[in-house]
């Protein structure tokens, strides 16, 4: 694809010296006169201006494609907040699609100016699952909850690495703690399906371990106002 879009701008500047060349052989053969000459440079002028943005996204595509690079066909990205899968890259545009195969068509020229998230570049990554348990829940009971955690990453290291976080991110109400359970992925992000499948399967361990420790969460008791109607 790149040497595609190399294809592109050699066409490009082959276009403009053979334009350049053109106009210099004319006034080699004395066709051109000095007077048309200073004509055709004010009307090139005018028409620079009128160009000048279309120029400027040129330059900035080029920039973005050949020096930037910060994405190859197959890669899946993160733009705007929407991950996105690199489909195509042309000089001016690169096609993109979404989850559900949505084809999106980004400028190169607006592309440049916004933070781009490569999962495909990037290391193992990262993953956290929130969720709340009772206020009244001892100590001794969270202990063995990261205990009961740490096993199942250890029996699963194929997919987890047994390091992880597990702390308490807010006490809401006086009555329910916010917990945060951070860990880490054998994989970056690349292969979404894949990636959501383990969390998956985490997420379902972690409710067995839940019910296991009968550790749980309730409401705290709602007033209801009854109104009568005539």
């Amino acid at each position: 694809m790149l040497s595609q879009n190399g294809w592109q701008v050699d066409k490009l500047i082959s276009g403009v010296l053979y334009v350049v060349i053109f106009i210099i052989w004319l006034v080699l053969l004395d066709v051109l006169t000095t007077k048309f000459l200073v004509v055709f440079s004010a009307k090139l002028v005018g028409l620079a201006f009128i160009v000048g943005s279309t120029c400027k996204n040129i330059f900035e595509s080029f920039i973005f494609v050949f020096v930037m690079h910060p994405y190859d066909v197959g890669d899946r990205c993160v733009v705007d907040g929407v991950a996105l899968l690199v489909e195509e890259i042309d000089l001016l545009t690169t096609k993109f699609l979404k989850l559900d195969n949505e084809k999106v068509f980004y400028p190169n020229a607006t592309l440049i100016s916004k933070p781009i998230s490569n999962y495909y570049r990037s290391p193992d990554m990262g993953d956290s699952i929130l969720f709340s348990i009772a206020f009244s829940t001892s100590a001794a009971k969270i202990a063995t909850l990261k205990e009961k955690v740490k096993e199942y990453l250890v029996q699963n290291t194929q997919n987890w690495y047994p390091e992880f976080l597990l702390f308490v991110q807010a006490i809401e109400n006086v009555n329910k703690l916010n917990l945060n359970l951070v860990v880490t992925h054998t994989m970056n992000f690349q292969n979404f399906g894949e990636k959501n499948l383990r969390r998956t399967d985490l997420v379902i361990a972690l409710k067995r371990i839940l019910e296991d420790l009968e550790i749980d969460y309730t409401l705290l008791p709602q007033n209801v106002h009854l109104t009568g109607h005539k």
